[in-house]
């Protein structure tokens, strides 16, 4: 099975411009997710809509393939940048570009997903502690995702699901096993062609949730879980912490 990790990575981001290029210690943020993908899998490409992004990576020596300015989602963005590559790949993993402590074997349990031969697309979850209290349950930039038997998901939504009847919310956590998405993808590269032909869905305008689209259309998303928080950066805040993370590291 051929793999390859494609790293998303636009510029113009409404509550932080420039990311991708933001200093982590000397080093541009888009060059610490790499390093950390590279560890798992050789064939890694940024896809980015910037030259200033495309020339950092050249800078490091990594794999970018330029992509259009006018893609909806990571997703497309992908699926552009691997019909762009002179190889050919069964799976395509999607680590988003603001994941610099993206662990190794939170991408490897994606790509054992498709040891299976029928599982389509696979993400990642975490399980929610008892600990973690109901505001951060209830967190709406944090999606939730219910699950079947066979660990595939039924739904996503940014709002708390399901809602425990007879119940105070503040048990909620001590009650019920609650899941948070964890925003890493994999897909067969017959599927990604196929989800990305699709139109939104109503689901998918109502909660934001591009995956939303995949199951209204009946496909099946295979879940892996991992006990380790990802740090996402969406704001100069979140960058400071992350910082703060790399020193106490350090």
């Amino acid at each position: 099975m051929r793999v390859a990790a494609i790293i998303p990575a636009r510029y113009a981001s409404t509550r932080f411009p420039g990311k991708p290029l933001a200093d982590m210690y000397g080093k541009p943020m888009i060059r610490r997710v790499y390093e950390q993908v590279q560890k798992v899998l050789p064939d890694l490409y940024v896809a980015t809509d910037d030259m200033r992004i495309y020339e950092a990576v050249q800078n490091f020596q990594g794999n970018v393939v330029m992509t259009s300015q006018h893609h909806r989602s990571g997703t497309d963005r992908c699926m552009e940048a691997i019909s762009k590559i002179d190889k050919k790949y069964d799976v395509v993993i999607n680590i988003q570009g603001d994941e610099p402590f993206i662990l190794p074997s939170q991408i490897n349990s994606i790509i054992e997903c498709f040891s299976a031969p029928d599982v389509e697309i696979a993400t990642l979850v975490k399980p929610f502690k008892s600990t973690d209290g109901f505001e951060k349950l209830m967190n709406p930039l944090s999606p939730k995702v219910v699950l079947n038997k066979k660990y595939e998901a039924i739904y996503f939504s940014r709002s708390v699901i399901p809602f425990i009847r007879d119940v105070q919310q503040d048990n909620w956590l001590s009650k019920h096993q609650f899941y948070k998405h964890i925003g890493i993808y994999g897909y067969r590269t017959d599927i990604l062609e196929k989800i990305t032909q699709l139109s939104p869905s109503e689901l998918e305008k109502a909660e934001s949730l591009e995956q939303l689209r995949w199951i209204d259309n009946g496909f099946r998303i295979k879940v892996a879980i991992t006990k380790h928080e990802t740090i996402s950066i969406d704001t100069p805040e979140d960058m400071k912490k992350a910082l703060d993370f790399l020193r106490e590291k350090a």
